[in-house]
């Protein structure tokens, strides 16, 4: 989860620096040749494992993310490795130079800022490349948000889908929870059960999210699943502030948009059952968004389609375009 950081006042919840490097009695054999997936801490550096510590205090260097924030746990450790930074800008120019080293024979570890790499973080370039190169791949297990977040939030974890973050403009964010109700609603009906999932149980369906974000995203979520779906939010996971909201949309979206101020990164988490009477109120097209405002506010059909473009995060060329496909299908 590329966007987290350890927060400044986590040292209640961080171990003291050792007044020694850290050290581990060797293992018993020398750490194979090939690529080593590390997972680092997402907020408390006790979360870090003790293999964890042994690659990375063994390997040849670390592409990291951010090296100023790896330096930070290696410094904390006291372990002294060679890094380059490996990250969205420099992906695939950079696994050429890792694979070339890799193919040699040397010993790599890629980390995030924070969490599981390759998890809405940069490394599966790096992953695919080695494979189709022959290099031996290791993943090293840890710290990772959005499994945190699902085995406390109280939600099915028999089923689940990672998302990733949603979208960062609104119209794109909507139409994401759009298609993925339709999609609920439709596999549901297919099923014939309103629990499609394994066992009868709901697939949970996880998102990132952004403080700046929350809000805005929370209240799509109340506008496409309605304001009594089920979900959690997990926030500052792991940190000295965690926090699990949990309960329905307007619930979560009313106890956030009362703070004076909202801080760290998030787990969105939404049930993925549709209930009967969500699925018999289907929501509302352009259309009969626009139709509903010519008649009972009697506004001009432009007019009408620009208020509903701005409610939707829409372009209004893209909301017209929509009239006119749901006009057509009318006639």
């Amino acid at each position: 989860m590329s966007e987290i950081s350890l927060p400044e006042d986590a040292t209640a919840t961080i171990p003291a620096a050792p007044s020694e490097p850290w050290t581990l009695s060797p293992g018993p054999s020398p750490l194979a040749p090939g690529l080593y997936l590390v997972a680092t801490p997402i907020g408390n550096l006790e979360d870090i494992t003790l293999r964890a510590l042994r690659v990375l205090a063994s390997v040849d260097r670390i592409a990291c993310e951010d090296t100023r924030q790896t330096a930070k746990l290696l410094s904390h450790f006291g372990l002294r490795v060679p890094t380059v930074s490996y990250h969205d800008h420099n992906e695939t120019g950079r696994a050429s130079e890792l694979i070339a080293a890799l193919k040699s024979g040397g010993r790599i570890a890629v980390v995030s800022d924070a969490g599981t790499p390759a998890i809405a973080d940069p490394g599966s370039v790096l992953v695919r490349e080695a494979i189709a190169a022959g290099v031996t791949v290791y993943p090293i297990p840890g710290a990772n948000a959005a499994l945190s977040g699902l085995i406390a939030s109280g939600l099915s974890t028999e089923s689940f889908a990672f998302h990733g973050f949603l979208p960062s403009k609104e119209g794109a964010r909507r139409t994401t929870l759009e298609t993925l109700r339709t999609t609920l609603a439709s596999g549901q009906l297919e099923s014939g059960s309103l629990n499609p999932g394994k066992d009868g149980t709901p697939t949970t369906h996880l998102f990132y999210e952004t403080p700046h974000r929350i809000l805005g995203a929370l209240e799509d979520v109340v506008a496409v699943f309605g304001p009594h779906h089920r979900i959690a939010l997990a926030r500052e996971l792991t940190k000295l502030h965690e926090e699990f909201l949990r309960g329905s949309a307007a619930e979560v979206l009313a106890t956030l948009a009362a703070r004076p101020s909202i801080r760290g990164e998030m787990v969105l988490m939404l049930d993925g059952t549709i209930t009967q009477s969500q699925d018999n109120a289907s929501t509302k097209t352009i259309a009969d968004e626009v139709t509903h405002l010519i008649r009972t506010e009697g506004l001009s059909e432009k007019d009408a389609l620009k208020r509903v473009a701005k409610s939707r995060g829409l372009g209004k060329s893209e909301a017209y375009r929509e009239w006119q496909r749901t006009q057509s299908q009318k006639r």
